[in-house]
């Protein structure tokens, strides 16, 4: 298969975004197709090898989330010779949108999954609705969905009072529902922080038949960023497209939050708050000791200062009771 070249200059990042866009669509019609949906949404697609990877994202984070500012799937094209297909909105829209529900029509119609051997739905938060609610056009595909949402429909979801301004959006037409849209796939996985109460309750309305909900404690409300920082991601959708992803793989996949700073600096907070003191001061020797961590040293020593302190009281108090 020969190789194509899918990426951007180095400064396209301080693009203004009409030419960040402009060039990003020179890309895609080069070696697939761009198309504009309306005035919030586009679809971009490099076609290239039998594996096809759905990104849903938005413009906002291409271009915040990649250090060259472009779609998830240009790296996986490069690197493994995917073909990949962008669903982009210009801001958080859950592609509820006429135009977005017509492409996905045409490309039944047209058989357009049905020229792929795997095929892969990937997105977070309200690109992560997205994947899930669009997959039911591809029979048999794989999803991977990170904080997604089931619904804004208040009947279902009054409950998340984070998106109230979407209230008047509608849910509950074609491809509305996120967890009934996955009654088609092969296999979803939703990841979560249960800590993240509100996202909790979006994952439990995933539960499912085929559908694997993987918690990931103390990650907080932005765990696709800190994915991609661990480095676990990429790994992670490659053995989700082949069907080869199983618990294993993201027991080992997750330890990486051993080494994850931010990780880390949540379950220290997490026990602080707590006033587990004995656990955070065994929390931080572990850190200390594996890695270079001057919060977590400057902590150790606070704890040590304060059971001085304390050991100094109570010294004090037992020699005010020998005089007595």
């Amino acid at each position: 298969m020969q190789d194509i070249n899918v990426s951007f200059d180095p400064d396209i990042a301080d693009l203004p975004k009409a030419e960040w866009l402009n060039r990003l669509a020179g890309v895609a019609e080069e070696h697939g197709f761009f198309q504009p949906l309306g005035g919030k949404h586009f679809a971009a697609h490099v076609r290239h090898g039998d594996t096809l990877i759905v990104t849903f994202e938005t413009v906002q984070g291409m271009r915040a989330l990649s250090e060259d500012s472009e779609p998830l799937g240009w790296k996986l094209v490069r690197e493994h010779g995917w073909s990949h297909l962008l669903i982009a909105s210009d801001g958080d829209t859950w592609f509820r949108d006429r135009h977005v529900f017509g492409l996905f029509d045409r490309m039944i119609d047209d058989g357009f999954f049905d020229n792929f051997e795997n095929v892969l739905f990937y997105g977070a938060g309200p690109c992560g609705y997205g994947a899930a609610a669009f997959s039911v056009a591809s029979p048999g595909a794989r999803v991977v969905a990170i904080q997604p949402q089931a619904t804004l429909d208040p009947r279902v979801a009054e409950w998340d009072d984070r998106f109230v301004e979407k209230r008047r959006v509608d849910f509950t037409s074609r491809y509305g529902y996120a967890p009934d849209m996955l009654d088609a796939c092969d296999r979803a996985y939703v990841f979560y922080d249960p800590v993240e109460h509100l996202d909790a309750m979006h994952a439990a309305l995933f539960t499912r038949a085929g559908v694997t909900q993987f918690r990931m404690r103390n990650m907080g409300d932005a765990i696709q960023s800190d994915m991609l920082e661990m480095r676990i991601l990429l790994p992670l959708l490659e053995k989700a497209a082949d069907g080869s992803l199983d618990d294993a793989d993201l027991a080992k996949l997750y330890r990486q939050r051993r080494t994850y700073p931010g990780y880390l600096r949540r379950v220290m907070a997490a026990l602080d708050s707590a006033e587990r003191t004995d656990l955070t001061y065994m929390l931080a020797q572990s850190v200390t000791a594996r890695m270079k961590a001057p919060r977590f040293q400057r902590r150790l020593s606070e704890i040590d200062a304060l059971r001085a302190m304390q050991g100094n009281k109570g010294e004090i108090s037992n020699e005010q009771d020998d005089e007595g």
